[in-house]
């Protein structure tokens, strides 16, 4: 007999048999996507944007070149240098064959003092002019490393007026994200020309509340769709993840990297 007011009515039921399977605890989160890398491409020095070689979108190898600053004043500054550094070079040669006049007068001096025929006051002449050309070749050769600095500095801010993409490790080509100037424009040091992106390898970045942060682990798969492409899946890899809870939100960022060979 069933329970009281129901009469007994029959209740259909499907019976299956009992197995074992996995069960998939599946977590949907929203997220952006970004490059795996970005960074902007400057210049190191100040000056006048005479050429730019590249445009939104173009791809680009390790260490292209990117643009060219004017560098007439660069290479004015170049031969300074090199004019001074072989006046300093001259000016170093002479001294050092003074000093070999001096040296030769002071060893005749010892010699003829050991003999009785130099008096004290000539050697100590002799030595004095010894030690004086001594300093002035000493001096000299300072002038000369100067120089030579110099001219290694004048050729660094012209080497600087070409302007190349160099990055270490990924890949080794990459695209052109974003322009900043045009031609003509005055640069500052360190003004963005262009950015750089790196995207064989795409970046989707979510925020995992507390709730979910110790069910995610590195490893995991994650499969990633977009409005942009609806219908079409990709699958990614969880690679980081953040080890504190932001006070404000108690959320934890977490990365998935994407191959994006296309």
């Amino acid at each position: 007999g069933g329970p009281p007011g129901r009469g007994g009515v029959a209740v259909a039921v499907e019976i299956a048999e009992v197995k074992q399977q996995p069960i998939q605890d599946v977590g949907d989160f929203t997220g952006s996507l970004s490059p795996k890398s970005q960074f902007m491409v400057a210049p190191k020095v100040a000056g006048q944007l005479d050429q730019l070689l590249v445009n939104v979108g173009d791809r680009v190898k390790r260490d292209q070149l990117i643009a060219k600053l004017d560098d007439e004043v660069a290479q004015q500054e170049v031969a300074k240098a090199q004019a001074d550094l072989d006046m300093a070079k001259a000016s170093l040669a002479q001294s050092q064959s003074a000093l070999d006049v001096a040296k030769r007068e002071l060893d005749r001096a010892q010699a003829l003092f050991q003999k009785e025929i130099q008096s004290q006051s000539g050697l100590d002449t002799a030595k004095a002019k010894y030690a004086a050309a001594m300093a002035q070749t000493k001096v000299a050769q300072a002038t000369l490393n100067n120089r030579q600095s110099s001219l290694e500095t004048a050729r660094s801010r012209l080497a600087y007026c070409e302007i190349r993409a160099d990055w270490e490790g990924g890949s080794d080509l990459r695209v052109v994200g974003e322009r900043f100037v045009d031609a003509g424009s005055i640069l500052q040091a360190n003004a963005p020309i262009v950015s750089i992106l790196e995207l064989n390898t795409i970046v989707c970045v979510i925020q995992v509340i507390e709730r979910d942060y110790f069910r995610i682990k590195q490893g995991q798969t994650a499969t990633i769709d977009t409005d942009a492409l609806p219908g079409k899946t990709f699958t990614g890899q969880i690679v980081r993840i953040a080890p504190l809870l932001k006070e404000n939100s108690r959320q934890a960022r977490v990365e998935i990297e994407i191959p994006n060979p296309e």
